[in-house]
Parts: structure tokens; C-alpha cells; sequence
């Protein structure tokens, strides 16, 4: 691959100070454009020690305005983000919606350096890679443009630009051993690096291979394909969006009138076909005695067990979903009356705000991911896109279908980091949610619990219940499982989540 590349590419300074005016004016005129679009730009700069990578980037700085470009640049964790899926650092830092984000040493360098220095063997590389390219997807299908450019040199040519950095007073501070010690292991390197650009170079992330040995070369090269890219996608993305509105138009025609006023009596029609929900035995029960006596034991275990899980730097996520009027906020008082204050946080999620509307929809809940030792209760979660977007009609079909994957992968991370996760579910039958609805209308300190939208989910009872059966058949998996929990009984639900919460962390903590 390398072999095949053209090298000695070489711009004289005439030609490229003239080429350079052009070039600024339609990169500033194209990042404005940028800024009304819906897609961020993913720029990934990777390559040979030496090869102008931190050039090329000040260049691009220099010719575009900074203010709406992030840079980012990774040396080793620290511990915040240690202490995290190693993924969360990447996820913060992406640029939203119009605007240009540059990583430095991004996901690839740890995959590169351990391949190389033989930490792992070609089978954990690939496997690495491969979680790059779900990544790269995810971001992609969501609308991103990723461009990756590998900055190349010669063995003999990454020799002269060492030296010659090594000579300039202003500039041998950029020379490290390391950098010698990988130009020994040059042909490692390489084997390592044309191995990953064929692995992940795809149609929606492509690699790009530059010559780096003239820094003015390699810079306007640079420039021309992202000022090219950005073009090709804006295009694109305004056609895909001028579909879209046609199809929204013509569903809006095709669209039955409005329902009347919902009858609050009215009853809920079930699915003609049994589901994971309609399989629950809703009558369990458990009597007041024997709920308030385990109550009370399971809450101090569960004391005990979080503050060891806490000194082991062991980090729990909790999901609760469920219907409205559930439980899931009684569940939830009940773990946290147990904890201690400073390590958990309860995080409750309703429609994104403008903020979070810029990123991808798993942004928002990367960014929550705690630190070590601590636990999060996400009441409501990522799953969302997978029920309230698809019934709703927030999200097409091909987004929430998509998901499915996307929220695998994600959860995948978190254990595979060492956090404890656990999905809860609380299901409750139709008749029960009306009672409790009605119960809510005449209680003083409960009304602001009950909305007009709560009514109207009522009709979509059964649409709820198919994606429910849905996203546990596609998202219950070994590494996090959903827990169904029956919920007519509260002081059932209650005991089963406690039991469940306190049975994982005594098998994380044996695995410590």
C-alpha cells in the first residue's frame, strides 16, 4: 500500500502562497455554509512521526476560523477518563452539528501502539478495529462527514525530518526518544498501520494517504479534500433533506384527523399476539409484614455492598423504564434511601434540548457515564429512540431500527469496562395504570405527576408494547440483560429491583 504511494511530492512557495489566497476564501466561505448545516465534520489526522501532522492542523486553523473548529489531542488518560469506558473521552469531545472537530492521536493510536509493541495479538487488533468501525458508523449514519488522513513518509525521509528537527534551536523540543525507538521499528509500524487503513477505510470513513515530507504539500492537499468533501456532503445531506420533507408531506395528507377527547374509561386494546409483557404473572404479590422486614435488610446489604463496590473503584448504571405511573420513581427512592449522597446521581431524561439535539442521540448519556466507584440511575435512558421515537414518530424507521445495534455496542462498552449495568422494566397492566392515574387526579401532592400526554399514551398502549417486545428481544444480551420486573404490586416491584441490585454487586465484587 505504502509501496504504491507517491512520495516526494513536493508544492514550490510561489505556487502555493498563490494557491493558499484561493483556498482560505472558499474554506471560510464553506465553514459559514457549515454552520447552517446538520452534520458535524469528523476530521481524524494520523501518520508517520514526522510526517507534518501538527502542521497540517495549524494550517487548517490558520486558513479557517478557530472558533469554529475543536481540536482535540490525546496523550494518556488521565484519570477521569481512566476511570471511565475508554470511548467516553472521544464521545465528549465531538463536535456538534456545523461545526469541525480534529483529533490527534484519536481511537486508532491505542490499537496501533499496543498492536505493534505486542500488548496484543492480531486477533485483539482486529477486534479493536472492528470496534472502531462501529463507532465510525454510528456517527456516519447519524449524518457525519469522517475524513482520515494518514501522513506518510519514507523510512530515510522520517530519518531527515528527525535530524532536521533535532538541528532547529526553536524546534528539537518535538523530538523524543520514542519517535527514534519507532523509526527503528519503522517496518512494524507500517505492517500495523496498512492493516488497519484496510480494515477501516469504508465508503461512509475512507483513508486518505499523504505525503508528508513537504509540509506545504501535504497542508493544501489536505485542505482541497476537505473543502471537496465538505461540498460532496452538503449536497448530499440537502437532497436526502428535500426527501425527507416530501415523504413527511405526503404522510401528512395520507394522515386520519385528529383523534376526539380521549375517554379516560376508555379500555385498552391488547395485540392479538402474546408478548414478553403479556407472559408476566401480574398477580405476584408480597404481604406489608414481609415487604417491611426485607425492605429493611435489603437496604442495609445494599448499603454495605455499595460502599465496598465504592473503596473498589467499581461503577454500577442502573436503567429504569417502564410504563407511566410504573414505579419507577418509588423503585428508585428506595436504592437511593440506602446510599450514600455522594455517590450516586439520579439522572431523569425527557425530549433532548438544543444542545443535545447537535449530537449524535447516544451523546447525552456518554457524557453521564461516572467515574469510578459512584452509581447513576437513569430514569428514562437511551432506549428512548427505541420507544418513545419510534411511537411518537420522532425518529424514521431507520433510525430507530439501527439503534437496536448502536445501544448494543454501547452497553457492550460499559461492562466490558467493569460497570455494573442493570435494565429494569416495570410493567403494569392497563387497568392498573388507570387507576393509578385516577388516584393521581384527586391526590394534592400527585397531580403534577399526571399530563394530558400520559392520557393520550393510553391509546398507543399496544404500539408501546410491541416495541417494548421489540427492544427486548434485540437488546437483552448476556453482557445486559433486561430484568422484567411485575408491577401491579409495588412492594413486589420494590423487593425484586433490591434483590436484583444487591445479587450484582456481590458477584462484581467477588470478581474484584
Amino acid at each position: 500500500m505504502f509501496e504504491t504511494a507517491e512520495l516526494g511530492r513536493s508544492i514550490p512557495k510561489k505556487e502555493f502562497e498563490a494557491e493558499v489566497q484561493d483556498l482560505r476564501t472558499q474554506l471560510l466561505s464553506i465553514q459559514q455554509d457549515l454552520r447552517k448545516c446538520d452534520f458535524p465534520v469528523i476530521i481524524v489526522m494520523a501518520g508517520v512521526d514526522g510526517a507534518g501532522k501538527g502542521s497540517t492542523v495549524n494550517a487548517l486553523n490558520e486558513w479557517m476560523d478557530s472558533r469554529w473548529i475543536d481540536n482535540n489531542a490525546y496523550v494518556r488518560h488521565s484519570d477521569e477518563e481512566s476511570e471511565r469506558p475508554p470511548y467516553w473521552r472521544y464521545w465528549r469531545d465531538l463536535p456538534p452539528k456545523g461545526k469541525i472537530g480534529i483529533f490527534l492521536s484519536s481511537w486508532y493510536s491505542s490499537p496501533l501502539l499496543d498492536n505493534v509493541y505486542g500488548k496484543i495479538n492480531r486477533a485483539e487488533f482486529d477486534e479493536r478495529l472492528d470496534r472502531i468501525k462501529a463507532f465510525e458508523k454510528t456517527l456516519a449514519d447519524d449524518g457525519a462527514l469522517i475524513l482520515k488522513f494518514w501522513m506518510h513518509l519514507g523510512k530515510e525521509d522520517q530519518k531527515k525530518r528527525l535530524k532536521k528537527l533535532e538541528k532547529n534551536e526553536l524546534q528539537s523540543w518535538r523530538v523524543k526518544e520514542s519517535d527514534w525507538n519507532h523509526w527503528r521499528m519503522y517496518d512494524d509500524f507500517t505492517d500495523s498501520a496498512e492493516r488497519l487503513i484496510m480494515r477501516t477505510s469504508k465508503g461512509h470513513a475512507p483513508w486518505s494517504i499523504v505525503e508528508g515530507m513537504d509540509t506545504r504539500y501535504a497542508s493544501v492537499t489536505v485542505a482541497k479534500q476537505v473543502r471537496d468533501a465538505i461540498l460532496r456532503h452538503m449536497d448530499v445531506r440537502k437532497t436526502q433533506k428535500e426527501t425527507l420533507e416530501q415523504l413527511k408531506k405526503k404522510q401528512a395528507a395520507e394522515k386520519k384527523p385528529a383523534a376526539k377527547k380521549v375517554d379516560k374509561d376508555a379500555a385498552v386494546k391488547p395485540l392479538p399476539y402474546p408478548t414478553v409483557l403479556s407472559s408476566l404473572d401480574m398477580s405476584k404479590t408480597v404481604e406489608k409484614d414481609a415487604y417491611k422486614s426485607e425492605l429493611k435488610t435489603l437496604q442495609g446489604r445494599l448499603n454495605m455492598l455499595s460502599r465496598k463496590a465504592s473503596d473498589k473503584g467499581i461503577s454500577t448504571v442502573l436503567v429504569f423504564e417502564g410504563s407511566d405511573a410504573a414505579g419507577k420513581g418509588g423503585n428508585i427512592r428506595r436504592i437511593t434511601g440506602a446510599l450514600d449522597a455522594r455517590i450516586y446521581k439520579v439522572l431523569p431524561f425527557a425530549a433532548p434540548n438544543d444542545e443535545e439535539r447537535a449530537h449524535h442521540y447516544l451523546w447525552r448519556f456518554w457524557r453521564h457515564m461516572s467515574r469510578a466507584g459512584r452509581m447513576t440511575i437513569f430514569d428514562r435512558s437511551w432506549y428512548g429512540r427505541v420507544l418513545v421515537e419510534r411511537c411518537e414518530g420522532f425518529a424514521r424507521e431507520e433510525e430507530w431500527r439501527r439503534a437496536y445495534g448502536e445501544i448494543v455496542d454501547f452497553e457492550d462498552q460499559i461492562v466490558d469496562h467493569g460497570t455494573v449495568l442493570l435494565k429494569f422494566w416495570i410493567h403494569i397492566t392497563p387497568d392498573e395504570q388507570l387507576e393509578r392515574f385516577k388516584a393521581r387526579e384527586v391526590t394534592p401532592w400527585k397531580q403534577w405527576k399526571l399530563t394530558d400526554e400520559d392520557w393520550r399514551n393510553r391509546e398507543k398502549w399496544s404500539d408501546y408494547e410491541e416495541a417494548v417486545n421489540d427492544l427486548v428481544e434485540k437488546t437483552s444480551t448476556s453482557n445486559a440483560p433486561w430484568l422484567l420486573v411485575e408491577g401491579n404490586d409495588k412492594k413486589f416491584a420494590r423487593i425484586k429491583v433490591l434483590r436484583a441490585v444487591c445479587k450484582a454487586l456481590e458477584e462484581r465484587l467477588k470478581q474484584k
